[in-house]
């Protein structure tokens, strides 16, 4: 009878709580989301946006080789994110005019050379999914597959549709000669890119250390 009058006269928290946990609060949380909560707010979230912004320019380098990303436009999307990081103080908008015109150039080199090389030897839409297709698996092949994939890709798929195996050959050449010259001009442009961001970057850090 007196153990029930005395936790009777206990609060209502101190009745509720069980030994080794947190008394609990008005919020509806339990202690575990309280703690969680608390470690997200101690997170240096800097540092995360960093890693978000290094790994999407990393995406572009890849989708510069790998027609199924647009490579450059991500290149381009995570120095944004970085210029955003430092309130566009260390990278202001005048050289994010300058990444986003060569991201442009980029992307017109791309489509012309393309339908250029295409259309100088006489390859069909089907060379140029072929050469798309054969260049994604050529990624699995190391450095001969992404310069021989294109190629192989671009002469089977104009032979589907075309059964000369010459004219095949000569389209898919053309193919093959249209990405290869886009690629490496859409890599140049994005280590072009990356270099002015670091450079200014770079100016920005010794002139706070000066």
């Amino acid at each position: 009878y007196k153990r029930q009058v005395h936790e009777r006269g206990k609060p209502l928290h101190d009745r509720d709580q069980r030994p080794g946990t947190a008394p609990p609060r008005g919020d509806g949380l339990s202690y575990a989301q309280r703690r969680f909560l608390q470690g997200l707010s101690s997170v240096d979230w800097t540092i995360l946006w960093w890693l978000l912004a290094v790994l999407t320019v990393i995406a572009g380098l890849v989708g510069t080789i790998v027609p199924a990303l647009p490579g450059v436009p991500l290149v381009f999307a995570g120095l944004f994110v970085g210029a955003w990081i430092g309130g566009f103080e260390m990278v202001g908008w005048g050289m994010i005019g300058i990444l986003a015109a060569l991201a442009l150039v980029a992307w017109i080199v791309d489509f012309i050379a393309g339908a250029a090389g295409a259309r100088y030897m006489g390859a069909s839409v089907r060379s140029f999914w072929g050469a798309t297709i054969g260049a994604i698996v050529g990624l699995f092949f190391g450095l001969p597959g992404l310069l021989l994939g294109p190629f192989i890709g671009a002469v089977l798929g104009e032979f589907s549709g075309d059964r000369n195996l010459v004219r095949s050959g000569r389209a898919g050449l053309g193919a093959w000669l249209g990405i290869v010259v886009a690629t490496a001009v859409k890599l140049t442009i994005a280590f072009l890119m990356i270099g002015l961001f670091l450079f200014r970057l770079g100016l920005d850090q010794i002139g706070a250390a000066g």
